[in-house]
């Protein structure tokens, strides 16, 4: 199915590129930590028949521009931006950290029909180590040093928990250099799961939009949790595990396919 690669202007005036994939209802695509609008495109196809499925690239990622001002606030103009050159109020869907963005969009009234969200990254339970509330600033410092390297090893080992054998292996693998590539996003990512990444209750709470909260049955046991905790406190969410898949869900489109397509018609 063809896509149209276009671009939407941000309030500060960064450029965000997107693309558009089949036709029908919007739904907006917002990859986590490490992906660009790539990273999301299996899914978009997935989609497409059923629906104008909107991958992009988030601030300092594939050919949306860089930016060094690292607050949820410009994240959520830039979604904002997308979805007026769409043109409508579009169903949104976030995978991790992209997740965690979504729900904040919707906590900020921007004009989204529903929700869909795919193991937001918050720290609920004592399944884990809590991240040091200074990761951001570290992980920004060995960006701007130009250690790329080192700062999607620190990412990995205390946003996102990995052992360092796991994280050894990752850098000695050939897909490493696309982890160190998108290094420098990853200041954005902590920016917006927040210090600690502790769960926003409060924020959560105020949501109105229909919302569906998804993880994968083989998953991290603290992904499961903060998937549960979001539907909790989200007013009316409903929450689904969806058997066989982990974090990585993004590389099986089709187990997403159809629970997506359900409930954003």
């Amino acid at each position: 199915m063809n896509s149209t690669l276009e671009s939407a202007t941000s309030r500060d005036g960064t450029w965000i590129a997107f693309e558009r994939t089949g036709r029908g209802p919007a739904v907006i695509l917002i990859g986590g930590a490490f992906n660009d609008r790539g990273t999301v495109g299996g899914l978009a196809s997935a989609l497409a028949p059923h629906a104008m499925a909107i991958a992009y690239d988030r601030r300092g990622r594939g050919q949306s521009a860089a930016s060094t001002d690292y607050a949820i606030e410009r994240e959520l103009e830039d979604l904002a931006a997308v979805i007026e050159a769409i043109g409508e109020p579009a169903s949104v869907f976030g995978h991790s950290s992209g997740g965690v963005l979504a729900l904040a969009a919707a906590a900020q009234r921007l004009p989204l029909r529903n929700l869909a969200v795919y193991e937001p990254t918050f720290v609920v339970d004592t399944s884990r180590p809590r991240p040091g509330r200074d990761l951001a600033d570290r992980v920004q410092a060995l960006v701007a040093e130009g250690k790329r390297d080192d700062a999607a090893a620190l990412f990995l080992a205390e946003a996102v928990a990995l052992p360092p054998e796991m994280i050894h292996g990752m850098r000695t693998s050939g897909a490493w250099a696309y982890f160190s590539g998108l290094a420098n996003s990853l200041p954005f990512d902590l920016a917006v799961c927040g210090s600690g990444m502790e769960l926003p209750a409060q924020r959560l709470a105020s949501i109105s939009v229909p919302t569906l909260v998804l993880n994968g049955g083989n998953t991290a046991p603290w992904l499961a949790a903060a998937s549960r905790a979001v539907a909790e406190v989200v007013p009316g969410a409903v929450h689904r595990v969806i058997e066989g898949q982990d974090h990585g869900v993004l590389q099986q489109p089709a187990a997403l396919r159809d629970v997506l397509v359900e409930f954003f018609s």
